[in-house]
């Protein structure tokens, strides 16, 4: 049974309440509560309605912290900023995208992109080799996979080009904050569980001055260790700061 085809729009409702309730709470503890009761509420609304009980309802909404889970489905970013954001990708949410995401991370394309579209309360945008946000990857664009999971604090989602709904390549943004009105028009495909603090420090701008990048994309099943952190640049020396020296006292 597919969940998004059969699924009352009342258990639907009730489901996006409780996945709000899971993305807001950052205790482990709190989260497999909300996704029992979730699983529970949903499950008793289907019987009354359909006499079907989906088995993967409590798995669609529960998104599991532990990064060592399912490492095949854990997305690490390694930014220029010092950090390491973990992602976890829900095939079930949207496969196709999430096939592209792995695919296009085990060709080593996000690595040295810049994120180069970086809004203040409303997300940073990544993905696009050329840095203008009007490219993307050789790959043929992706159909949209529009689903019921809200652009929570940490959703990550799909760009597209304009309006076409049928556009989505490569390129993806993550959201700082809560933002509804989207909800619907991109395809969410996977929600940070670790570094959310290295997302908020992402440089802001359209693009940044001096933009941050993604140093190195991976998946936690490919056990690639995080980069060296970058040195700072040497400063150069001119001419005006030689003229411009203290002289030796002699002392």
């Amino acid at each position: 049974m597919t969940i998004r085809i059969s699924m009352p729009s009342r258990v639907w409702m009730k489901a996006g309440i409780a996945a709000m309730a899971l993305g807001l709470s950052g205790n482990a503890m709190a989260q497999d509560s909300a996704a029992e009761d979730l699983a529970q509420d949903a499950t008793e609304a289907l019987e009354a309605e359909t006499n079907e009980v989906p088995a993967s309802i409590a798995d669609y909404w529960t998104v599991d912290a532990d990064a060592a889970a399912d490492p095949e489905n854990v997305w690490l970013l390694d930014l220029s900023n010092g950090g390491r954001v973990a992602i976890r990708l829900k095939p079930q949410w949207a496969p196709e995208h999430v096939e592209r995401i792995k695919t296009l991370t085990q060709q080593g394309f996000y690595d040295g992109v810049i994120f180069h579209r970086v809004i203040e309360g409303f997300m940073a945008q990544s993905g696009d080799p050329s840095g203008t946000g009007r490219g993307g990857s050789e790959l043929p664009d992706l159909k949209e996979e529009f689903n019921r999971v809200p652009h929570l604090r940490g959703t990550v989602s799909m760009a597209r080009m304009g309006n076409s709904v049928d556009s989505a390549n490569s390129q993806f943004f993550i959201v700082f904050y809560p933002t509804m009105a989207i909800d619907g028009k991109y395809t969410v495909f996977g929600r940070v569980i670790g570094g959310m603090d290295k997302v908020d420090a992402i440089t802001r701008g359209e693009p940044p001055a001096n933009p941050t990048r993604i140093v190195q994309a991976s998946l936690a099943s490919q056990n690639k260790p995080a980069p060296a952190p970058m040195a700072a640049p040497a400063q150069e020396i001119t001419a005006d700061m030689l003229n411009n020296a203290v002289p030796d006292s002699g002392q």
